[in-house]
């Protein structure tokens, strides 16, 4: 299936079924990764190289967490959020989130995984600032 001629592919089942043996094969323009790391860094090095893009896992993946997080909120605030209400929430989101790493990773020259990487120790190193717990 990783070898054929298609527009996207979506892994979504096994850790690291893009790899460095398979990756050569692949012929897709487009990787969102639904498993855990399915690509791995040499496999996605090489991807990059090729002009694949790919949609990493912490980004493609984020939907689920995202929505646990809203159910969180809705019960500390002893909220009820319609359907419609969560996933235009949850669009927003994702949408943010995607020209975030996209932008990230266009300033810093880097994959796409790496610029959500970028993005992610950035946010945590402001937070820190933020909450000065940190000397």
């Amino acid at each position: 299936l990783l070898h054929l001629d298609v527009d996207a592919l979506v892994p979504a089942a096994v850790e690291g079924s893009i790899n460095a043996k398979t990756v050569e094969g692949v012929k897709a323009k487009v990787i969102s990764e639904g498993a855990n790391g399915p690509v791995t860094s040499d496999a996605d090095r090489v991807l990059n190289e090729k002009g694949v893009f790919v949609v990493p896992d912490i980004l493609a993946n984020a939907g689920g967490v995202t929505v646990s997080y809203f159910e969180w909120v809705q019960n500390l605030k002893r909220e009820r959020w319609t359907k419609e209400e969560v996933l235009s929430r949850m669009e927003a989101k994702l949408v943010k989130a995607f020209h975030d790493v996209l932008s990230t990773s266009r300033k810093y020259a880097v994959s796409n995984r790496m610029g959500a990487m970028c993005l992610a120790v950035d946010r945590v190193c402001e937070a820190i600032k933020l909450l000065n717990i940190w000397p």
